[in-house]
C-alpha cells in the first residue's frame, strides 16, 4: 500500500500529475484544489509530498492500480468520506472536488443542495444524499483553509486540456507542427470544448471530413 509520495512533478495532466520519484514514475490523481496548491508547496529542492489514497480498480477486462493525492491527511480524510456515498467512486469524487474543500465542506455542513449541484457530476439527488450521509461528519473538514482560483474555462483550463491532447497526439507518431495546427484548427471550429477528450474528437472528425 502506498501511503505517500515524494519527488518532482514532470507533468501536468487534466486532473493528474506525473511524479519522479527517482526510479519511477506515478500517474497521481489530484482534485482542483490540490492541483492549483502543489507548486507552492514545493520544498527547497522542487519535491513535493503528497498525502495518497491508494486503491485497485478492477473491470472485466483489467485491473488497474490507482493513486489519489492530497497535501495533507485531513484533505484524504475528507475524499474516504466523500466516497463512501453510493454511486461516487475515486474518480468521480476526483472531478467533482473541483472547488474548495472546505467550502464543499461547510455547504454539506449546512445542507446546501444548490451549491453542491454546480460539482461536477452532483445532480439533485445526489447532493441530497452527499447531505444525508455526511453533514453530521463535517465539523473538521470546514476548517480547511484550500483555494480554488476562479478564472475563465477558456483560459488555463484550456491550456491544460491543449498539453494533454498534443501529449497524445505525440505519442501517436504526429510531427508537433502538425499536432498544433490541428489542435488550433479544433479550437476554432468548437470553442465549447472543455475536456482533452473532445477536443481529440473534434480533430478526428475534421480528419473524417477532410
Amino acid at each position: 500500500m502506498i501511503a505517500s509520495i515524494k519527488g518532482k512533478i514532470i507533468e501536468y495532466l487534466e486532473n493528474a500529475v506525473i511524479v519522479d520519484a527517482g526510479a519511477l514514475s506515478y500517474e497521481v490523481l489530484v482534485p482542483v484544489s490540490v492541483l492549483q496548491r502543489l507548486e507552492e508547496n514545493q520544498d527547497s529542492n522542487g519535491n513535493v509530498r503528497l498525502i495518497t489514497y491508494h486503491y485497485l480498480q478492477v473491470s472485466p477486462a483489467s485491473a488497474n492500480e490507482i493513486l489519489v493525492g492530497f497535501l495533507n491527511e485531513i484533505e484524504r480524510d475528507f475524499f474516504l468520506d466523500f466516497i463512501k456515498v453510493s454511486g461516487i467512486g475515486p474518480r468521480a469524487a476526483v472531478k467533482a472536488l473541483n472547488k474548495s474543500i472546505g467550502e464543499i465542506a461547510q455547504a454539506i455542513d449546512r445542507g446546501d443542495t444548490k451549491y453542491l449541484k454546480t460539482l461536477p457530476g452532483i445532480g439533485e439527488q445526489k447532493a441530497k444524499e452527499i447531505v444525508a450521509k455526511l453533514q453530521s461528519k463535517m465539523g473538521k473538514y470546514t476548517l480547511i483553509r484550500d483555494r480554488v482560483t476562479t478564472v475563465k474555462k477558456e483560459q488555463p483550463g484550456l491550456n491544460d486540456i491543449q498539453s494533454e491532447a498534443l501529449h497524445i497526439l505525440l505519442q501517436l507518431q504526429y510531427k508537433k507542427a502538425e499536432a498544433e495546427d490541428m489542435i488550433h484548427k479544433a479550437l476554432e471550429r468548437n470553442s465549447a470544448i472543455l475536456t482533452s477528450e473532445e477536443l481529440l474528437n473534434e480533430i478526428y472528425k475534421q480528419r473524417v471530413i477532410a
